[in-house]
């Protein structure tokens, strides 16, 4: 679609009595010739056309045409040429006032479109570096608004987070009423103009997701400046979100490694009285035949709580190293068959005579590990699932190798967890209302037991048993130079 001629009606009478002026000069003031009079008449269209535009010079193409025919062309006087080759000169001057005429004013507009173009650059490069050197202990959503009002010279803006559904104002006036705007624009995603009060709104885009809006009011850029506004604006609203983010992590690392240090200090000192207290509650049990049934049960529960006492204390120093980053690894080629049998071992004494069975580990590649970690991952494994399981069912260790690590499986035949729950039994201080009833524990064994994996390169997940209940699956990487 063609786009419509404009003039200014003032302009285009002062290009016709400029017409008026060269045709009066040049047939009663000082007589010319036709020739000079029409490059006269040609000089007046290009000043026309490129200080005020092409609409007002092709007035003044079309004026001079007539008055060009009427007073130089013969026969003069007359609205009609005798010579064939006047016509070609009248039709000529006209296509060449009109050619000019444009070409001076696509000029004039491309010399006007490359200083607004440098404009616009100088103002989003004043605006960038103003974000960059804002206060960082200031918000930076008041001090972006006032930069863009400041810069473009726009009367109001008002700039809206939707992360945090604030809005920020800037600039001489006011912009009420703006908030539905701009929460219109966020929810569409697309710019919008409300003719009312003559404020545009833009969506500030991140991501390809709206993270804000932009609105304002006598800020005139092009739309690439407008796109490289908003991307400026989006760069700012991400650099608060990411320092607040950086803030709350370094708040809490601080807040974990206070906890962690103060749960590693409780935890050795209770080291020294629980040793003491197993020493004299196992010597005494050793030479408890002078002492009757009931004082003996006693000492069983003193001594079987103590048990528990240090495993729980050797869970808070082993959950407090790896929260700190302090869990160390002293790795070396270990066999599976061995690590299996030494976790096994330790479960030997239990009342319910509960079988922990050792299944094809024989001639299992060896494993590059830290023994003494893995096995008490193993033994944490072995526990929960003796905890869990109904006597005398057993528990079975088997594995299966691959080419970059073996997967060591802890079956049982218990009640099984709940797909829902296989994710949720590794966190911290995790336990299921139905096994709170069943056993007692403090949520850190499962969880302590992965960690260790993981820092080893592995992995711990459960699945669910082929025969029912459980099978905690333990991946350790392979020993490089063992053999299937």
């Amino acid at each position: 679609m063609m786009k419509r001629l404009s003039f200014s009606p003032v302009r285009a009478g002062l290009a016709i009595l400029g017409v008026g002026a060269i045709t009066w000069a040049c047939s009663a003031v000082v007589p010319v010739n036709a020739a000079t009079t029409g490059f006269l008449y040609l000089i007046l269209v290009l000043a026309v056309a490129t200080n005020w535009g092409l609409g007002e010079g092709m007035i003044a193409s079309l004026v001079a045409m007539p008055a060009y025919n009427y007073f130089f062309l013969p026969p003069v006087g007359h609205f009609t040429i005798a010579d064939p080759q006047n016509w070609v000169a009248l039709f000529t001057f006209l296509l060449t006032a009109l050619v000019a005429s444009h070409l001076s004013d696509r000029a004039k507009k491309q010399t006007l479109e490359a200083k607004r173009g440098q404009r616009e650059t100088e103002q989003l490069y004043s605006l960038s570096r103003a974000i960059l050197l804002t206060d960082a202990a200031q918000p930076i959503g008041p001090q972006a608004a006032q930069h863009i009002a400041q810069i473009f010279a726009a009367d109001a803006v008002a700039l809206f987070d939707s992360s945090s559904g604030s809005t920020y104002c800037g600039g001489a006036e006011d912009l009420p009423g703006v908030e539905p705007l701009l929460k219109q624009v966020v929810l569409q995603g697309a710019p919008h103009r409300d003719e009312a009060t003559g404020t545009d709104g833009w969506p500030i885009v991140l991501g390809g997701r709206p993270i804000g809006a932009l609105a304002a009011r006598g800020i005139q850029l092009s739309d690439s400046a407008v796109q490289a506004l908003l991307n400026l604006v989006a760069i700012a609203l991400e650099r608060v979100r990411t320092e607040e983010a950086t803030n709350k992590a370094e708040v809490a690392r601080q807040s974990e490694e206070f906890k962690s240090t103060l749960l590693d200090a409780i935890a050795h000192e209770f080291k020294t009285p629980l040793t003491s207290i197993k020493a004299a509650s196992s010597s005494l049990l050793s030479d408890a035949t002078n002492l009757g049934a009931e004082k003996r049960e006693m000492l069983a529960i003193i001594d079987e709580e103590t048990d528990r006492m240090s495993l729980l204390v050797s869970e808070a120093v082993q959950m407090s190293q790896i929260d700190a980053g302090k869990l160390k690894l002293d790795r070396a080629a270990v066999e599976l068959e061995r690590l299996a049998r030494a976790a096994a071992a330790s479960f030997g004494g239990r009342g319910d005579e509960r079988i922990v069975g050792i299944d094809g580990l024989r001639g299992m590649p060896e494993v590059l590990v830290d023994p003494e970690m893995v096995t008490l991952a193993l033994r944490q494994i072995i526990d929960n699932a003796l905890k869990y399981s109904i006597p005398p069912s057993p528990i079975v260790i088997c594995a299966a190798a691959g080419e970059e690590r073996v997967v060591l499986r802890v079956i049982d035949e218990g009640p099984g967890i709940p797909e829902r729950d296989r994710e949720k039994i590794f966190e911290k201080f995790y336990r299921r209302t139905s096994a709170r009833a069943k056993a007692p524990g403090s949520g850190l064994g499962l969880h302590i037991a992965r960690e260790i994996l993981r820092a080893h390169g592995g992995d711990l997940w459960v699945e669910e048993g082929r025969n029912g209940g459980s099978e905690f699956c333990l991946a350790l990487p392979r020993f490089v130079g063992a053999k299937a």
